[in-house]
Order: C-alpha cells, then sequence, then structure tokens
C-alpha cells in the first residue's frame, strides 16, 4: 500500500472511530499542511494542498515567480532553480514547485498534528452541540456518574456526553446516587467558547408536560393537548388539558384506569401530587377548576378587562382554596394567568375588613 493510500485509510478509519464527517477532517488537514509549509518554506498565498480521497491524489505545491534576484525566497526563485520544474520558465513565470510531504521536516509535522488535533476536538463539540440540541426542550434518560458531596449537583451522562444537574433543579430531597438513572429535562442549549454548555432539570414544568406524553398515548397523538402546566417541584403540579374529541374524557385519560397513569409519574417525581383539570376558554370555568380540589360557589373577572377576579368559596373550604401557604391559589393563578381573589361566602372579608 502506497503512503498516500495508507493517509487515506487513516482518515476514513479516523472518520469512523470518532463519527467526525470526512470532508470537514480534510479542510482541517488541509489548512495545517498549509500552515506547516508556510513556516517551513516561507510565502503567503502562494501553498496549494490537494487531497482527493476518490482518486488518492495528495499533492503539496507552491507556485514561485521566477526572479533575478531573491528578495522574498518563500515566493520567488531564480531562473536557474525553475528550469527544473519547467524547462521553458524564464523571468516574471509563475512556475508551480512540488513538494514531497517528508519535506516539510519535524516542525511541519508537530505543526500538521496540533491543528489536526484541534479541528478533531471542534468537530467533537460540533457533534455535541447537535447531539445535545437534537434533544432541547426535550425529556431523555441520564446516567448519574457522580455527585458533589458539597454542592449535591450532579454529573449525568447523557448519550456519549456530560451535563451537570444542580442541586437547585432536582426535585424536593430526592438523593441522586451513582450509577442510578433519572429522567430530566433539557431546558436549553447554547454553544459556549468552552463547548456545548446544556442546562437541564428535573424541576421544569416541562418535564411533567413530557412524561405525560409518554405515559397518555392520546396526548402523544394530539387527541388530548396539555394547555399549561403550573408546578412548585417536589410538592405538587397543575395540569390543564382540552379533548379534541368530544368521546374522549381528556382529565380520565391522563388519569388512566384505577389512576395508573398519573400514579406512575408520581413515583417518576417521588410522591409530587398532581391536579388535573378540564381546561376551558370561558375564564371563570377554568379559574373554578383551576382551585381543585376545592369547591367554587362563583368568579366574578373584573368588568374593564383587566385580568384579575374575585372567587367566592364555601367558609369551610377556604383553607382549601388557598393551600398551604398558599400554594394551591398560587398555582391556579399561574395556570390561568390569572390574579384571584379568594373569598368566603359569608363575606367575613369585607372591603374594609381586608384594608383592616
Amino acid at each position: 500500500m502506497s503512503s498516500n493510500a495508507e493517509f487515506f485509510e487513516a482518515l476514513r478509519l479516523l472518520e469512523k472511530e470518532k463519527g467526525i464527517d470526512g470532508a470537514y477532517l480534510l479542510e482541517k488537514i488541509q489548512a495545517a499542511i498549509v500552515l506547516a509549509v508556510k513556516k517551513d518554506y516561507g510565502g503567503e498565498d502562494n501553498v496549494m494542498v490537494k487531497l482527493d480521497p476518490a482518486t488518492g491524489e495528495f499533492a503539496v505545491s507552491m507556485f514561485m515567480r521566477v526572479v533575478d534576484e531573491v528578495v522574498n525566497p518563500g515566493e520567488e526563485i531564480l531562473p536557474e532553480q525553475a528550469v527544473k520544474y519547467r524547462k521553458s520558465a524564464v523571468v516574471g513565470d509563475t512556475v508551480e514547485v512540488k513538494l514531497e510531504t517528508r519535506q516539510f521536516g519535524r516542525i511541519a509535522a508537530q505543526t500538521a498534528k496540533h491543528v489536526i488535533r484541534q479541528g478533531i476536538r471542534e468537530a467533537e463539540r460540533g457533534q455535541k452541540f447537535i447531539e445535545f440540541q437534537r434533544h432541547n426542550q426535550e425529556l431523555v434518560t441520564a446516567l448519574v456518574s457522580r455527585v458533589d458531596p458539597r454542592t449535591g449537583a450532579a454529573t449525568v451522562e447523557i448519550g456519549k456526553s456530560e451535563a451537570v444537574l444542580p442541586k437547585t433543579e432536582q426535585v424536593g430531597d430526592e438523593e441522586l446516587r451513582e450509577g442510578m438513572r433519572v429522567k430530566v429535562y433539557v431546558v436549553d442549549v447554547k454553544d459556549t467558547e468552552k463547548g456545548p454548555r446544556v442546562l437541564i432539570s428535573r424541576t421544569h414544568p416541562g418535564l411533567v408536560k413530557r412524561l405525560f406524553e409518554m405515559q397518555v398515548p392520546e396526548i402523544f397523538d394530539g387527541t388530548v393537548e396539555i394547555k399549561a402546566v403550573s408546578r412548585e417541584a417536589g410538592s405538587r403540579t397543575k395540569m390543564a388539558v382540552l379533548a379534541h374529541d368530544e368521546n374522549v374524557d381528556a382529565v380520565g385519560a391522563c388519569i388512566g384506569a384505577k389512576g395508573a397513569r398519573v400514579a406512575e409519574i408520581v413515583e417518576e417525581l417521588g410522591g409530587e401530587k398532581i391536579d388535573i383539570i378540564e381546561y376551558s376558554e370561558d375564564p371563570e370555568k377554568f379559574i373554578a377548576a383551576a382551585l381543585a380540589p376545592a369547591k367554587v360557589v362563583g368568579v366574578e373577572v373584573d368588568p374593564d378587562g383587566a385580568k384579575v377576579c374575585r372567587v367566592t368559596v364555601p367558609d369551610a373550604q377556604l383553607s382549601l382554596a388557598i393551600g398551604n401557604k398558599g400554594q394551591n391559589a398560587r398555582l391556579a393563578a399561574r395556570l390561568t394567568g390569572w390574579k384571584i381573589d379568594i373569598r368566603p361566602e359569608s363575606g367575613f372579608y369585607g372591603e374594609d375588613d381586608a384594608e383592616n
């Protein structure tokens, strides 16, 4: 096998092992050789490298101007030397001086090697970014490779790449351990100078949405649509759903037979409570449903069109409607996008009392 054939075979193996585009590799290697020739021989824009895997051609040339007196050895050549490359060469002509790759010497080889290595790193970075970008705003299964005992941050493997799941993005008091497989939501992917940076989370509302898409065929096929999700990770989630087929019960589809579908998701989230409510274009109906499990007597929306409403509930349901530390009301407000003022049916909290 010729040295050129060996060179291209080595490239093919590299492409296969690293999964890097061959054309990209050739481009980087070509640039490396040009740089190496310039460093060894001088010259600026007179170096040409031909690399063709199809024909096995690997040629390196310098185009030199024929002059009476050489001022720039990297670009100029005397007539008596030029005739070695073209017999008819005279002053003013340009001749092609073909070089052997072994002529580059140690410095040229090292330069080429360095740039090739750098090119491979850049290509791998690009591949990694593409891989992460493919999963952007999706649910992926990650393998926990290590956990920082001080911060609680977990380093996880997603395919061939690594990402960090900060403690703030972990659910409640869950304890991640090395070797565990966990589902994470890819919030965003950024291409930075230090390589792709992927933001992953287990607290993001998108995680719940994607879990339901996986668990409920009616959501996956579009029969049932998730209209909104509000979440306080590790504690409670509210999700509004709408059926696009009048024969389908959107809430029932999400809950599943004997609660089996929602139970799987609750288990995945470490016992997080999930309220599934029916979405309505009618704000009054939607707000009343969003405050479940509390029963609502009435909803009055602001007549001026502001997204503010007053909700009346039975006195015995007031604390349930508001929820522990205001959680139920807070999640309902986020779910609907309305500011909700909850009052008891008895009117105990009148305007004067509220001011006092």
